[in-house]
């Protein structure tokens, strides 16, 4: 299993950047796909999630739900994170991570996550 994730940079608060995370190595049309991030000091946290098998089931944090739009392309094995209306608080590393088999209900959790990418650094300069 691999997951490379991309589209990291520096952007001034207001701006926007794409994030993007190429799959490989599982059948990806079946996989929970998520989006964490960790800032310095910080524990990593939940971000997205958007769930496979054909279901709509797409779960977002309350700090990014409204500027933050996560969609997948299972055609390409691609998982994608559309970050609008970037704050210097959205500064981190971002981590997608992809698992089969979770609940509904605990796929915000990152311990849940068997399958992770290396990560990208998004910093937003105020």
């Amino acid at each position: 299993v691999q997951l490379q994730a991309s589209g990291g940079g520096l952007v001034q608060a207001g701006g926007s950047l794409r994030l993007s995370c190429a799959a490989s190595g599982f059948t990806f049309s079946r996989y929970w796909m998520g989006w964490f991030r960790q800032a310095p000091g910080k524990e990593r946290e939940f971000v997205a999630t958007i769930a496979g098998l054909g279901r709509s089931t797409i779960k977002y944090s309350d700090s990014v739900k409204g500027r933050f739009t996560i969609s997948r392309d299972n055609a390409k094995n691609t998982v994608s994170l559309q970050m609008n209306r970037l704050q210097p608080e959205d500064t981190a590393v971002y981590y997608c991570a992809a698992d089969r088999n979770l609940i509904v209900g605990l796929a915000t959790t990152s311990t849940e996550y068997h399958y992770w990418g290396q990560g990208t650094q998004v910093t937003v300069s105020s």
